[in-house]
């Protein structure tokens, strides 16, 4: 069986076949919790491709998701409606399915679990404890109900991409991934902070496109010219992977050619079905500095597409 065959097998359960763009039986959600919707994907299915060795990585790495439509009730039926978070680390066997996430999350909707919101612990710990099962590590979960105080995704100044090049003279006729798209220039060290609103990407089991930002964080010896780093990030406009998977991609690609000091490489996708996955990968852990979006308990600002 290949990874497309194993990914198939796996989403089918009640998600669809993956990659055929066909439409999917409504599912009837329940009145009660339950774990078996999650799907779990193992990361190696796309990792292979990018010549990523499960024990040997050349990152780590915080897998961020935000739920804004997170809803249950409390025993005497009083709904409670919030915004769930959770994280867990690129280590972890398995990723787990968007589609299959919010099938879970919304079997709380019905189940009156908790007597009122002073308990809403015991909702984090039972998400945490189902999807910690699901992708094989430790998932931190919390919620934010009512009004909420968020901080910036990242620190620091990102220069936007399509800004600083002259988009008017550049050919962006590449819309497959390709290394070969990105220039190498030497350069004394210093850092290079990019973003970019230009990323499109196909979802791997519904095919529909998948839009986020991109911030990029390069220090050391080498350097991409920006023009060249942002027709690499037009040329995912028709790949098909996972959030996490193309995140994976780019940060593979520039950590073969610079092998530099440092390097992040943060998506930040738009949300879909009332989720969004923030996939980050860094070369150090002293890169989490930069990264507030990593912490389970800090809810963000979005970017002005989220």
């Amino acid at each position: 069986m290949n990874n497309q065959e194993e990914l198939n097998k796996l989403v089918g359960v009640h998600l669809g076949k993956a990659g055929d763009g066909t439409a999917v039986k409504p599912y009837i959600t329940p009145d009660t919790v339950d774990k078996s919707l999650l799907v779990a994907i193992p990361r190696y299915l796309n990792r292979t491709s990018y010549d990523l060795k499960e024990d040997a990585l050349p990152f780590v790495g915080i897998d961020a998701w935000n739920a804004y439509e997170f809803s249950t009730l409390t025993h005497n039926g009083f709904p409670i409606s919030g915004w769930l978070k959770f994280t867990y680390h690129a280590n972890s066997p398995n990723i787990v399915e968007s589609k299959s996430v919010k099938l879970y999350l919304n079997s709380y909707n019905m189940a009156r679990l908790i007597a009122d919101q002073d308990s809403l612990w015991w909702i984090e710990d039972k998400i945490a404890y189902d999807l910690t099962e699901a992708v094989g590590t430790e998932v931190t979960v919390s919620l934010g109900i009512g009004d909420v105080e968020t901080v910036r995704p990242f620190t620091g100044d990102f220069t936007s991409l399509e800004s600083y090049c002259d988009v008017s003279k550049i050919s962006f006729d590449q819309f497959n991934e390709s290394a070969d798209i990105l220039k190498k220039i030497a350069t004394p060290i210093q850092r290079f902070r990019w973003r970019s609103y230009s990323l499109r990407s196909n979802c791997r089991v519904t095919n529909q496109p998948d839009w986020g930002d991109v911030y990029v964080h390069i220090k050391g010896a080498y350097t991409v010219t920006p023009e060249s780093l942002l027709q690499y990030i037009v040329s995912m406009r028709k790949e098909n992977h996972f959030h996490e998977e193309i995140a994976e991609c780019i940060y593979k690609r520039l950590w073969d050619m610079l092998q530099p000091q440092e390097l992040m490489v943060g998506c930040l996708y738009t949300r879909r079905g009332g989720i969004d996955i923030n996939p980050i990968r860094v070369s150090n852990s002293t890169l989490y500095n930069f990264t507030p979006i990593i912490d389970s308990y800090n809810l963000c600002t979005k970017t002005a597409r989220q």
